[in-house]
């Protein structure tokens, strides 16, 4: 028998629809400015459609600005940070589930009060660090300050704390080591959590702009988001709108590709997760 719908359901559905609509719009535009013509600007006849539709927007964005390099550089980084990452929360993670040690409560208390300091506050610190080291202007110099995650290793932890002693004393029993009880018992129950984290890391690190804009100097190392920067405020673009439109429809698509692709594969993977 099918639910009859109360007010307050109708004012969720209504609310939800009024909030997607206003994410969406920006996004139609963008779309619709990157296919119209040079010879209608923006500001000319239709605000959302300019004639026939054209795609000589991107080819000229793509000519303008190296945005081969600056994806090759985002691919990099973005699977150097999680193949770091996904070794550093999986490590850490078992260490603080499993393993005792003196002081161990107190460590991981300090480990996650990194989680309250903002990522802004530790850019000198962190510049001065890479610079120290001779990295500055470099793609090792915008994965470094990632290669290990508070939140993915808390993640971890939790996940880890589940899986029953019993599990692990029979792998123990067999005459594994922990290496070999990591792989074969923990790291297969928590694929879950491990998908949830590298959909976010990706999210994240695809889109990261200040640190990279900060430590980074010409286009052979910069990502896709400091690239598009330096591309919208080039002379060249002035206030082509078409053109800059093209560009950023060329760095946001394959996230958003990816996730109407995978959308249903995201979300179970966070719900399996127990990220909430």
């Amino acid at each position: 028998m099918n639910k009859k719908m109360t007010f307050f359901d109708w004012a969720m559905y209504v609310t939800t629809a009024a909030v997607a609509l206003g994410w969406l719009i920006p996004l139609i535009w963008m779309v619709a400015t990157s296919i119209r013509p040079e010879t209608s600007p923006v500001g000319t006849g239709s605000m959302l459609w300019g004639g026939s539709a054209t795609f000589a927007n991107f080819q000229r964005a793509w000519s303008t600005a190296p945005f081969g390099t600056y994806y090759k550089n985002t691919v990099i980084i973005v699977l150097g940070i999680l193949c770091t990452q996904m070794i550093t929360i999986t490590l850490g993670g078992y260490v603080f589930a499993r393993m005792n040690f003196r002081g161990k409560d107190w460590l991981f208390v300090a480990f996650l009060l990194q989680l309250m300091v903002p990522a802004e506050a530790l850019v000198v610190p962190n510049y001065a660090t890479v610079d120290a080291i001779g990295l500055v202007n470099t793609r090792v110099a915008v994965m470094l300050p990632y290669i290990a995650s508070a939140m993915g290793t808390f993640l971890m932890r939790q996940t880890f704390k589940q899986v029953p002693r019993d599990l692990e004393e029979a792998a123990i029993i067999d005459g594994c080591n922990h290496l070999q009880v990591l792989w074969h018992v923990f790291i297969p129950i928590a694929r879950p959590t491990l998908a949830a984290w590298a959909l976010s890391s990706i999210s994240f690190h695809w889109n990261n702009f200040f640190w990279p804009l900060i430590v980074t100097n010409t286009n052979d190392v910069r990502p896709l988001t400091v690239g598009l920067a330096m591309f919208t405020k080039a002379a060249e673009t002035g206030a082509d709108w078409s053109l800059i439109t093209a560009g950023t429809v060329m760095v946001v698509a394959p996230l958003l590709i990816a996730f109407f692709l995978f959308q249903k594969q995201f979300i179970n993977s966070f719900m399996r997760s127990g990220i909430k």
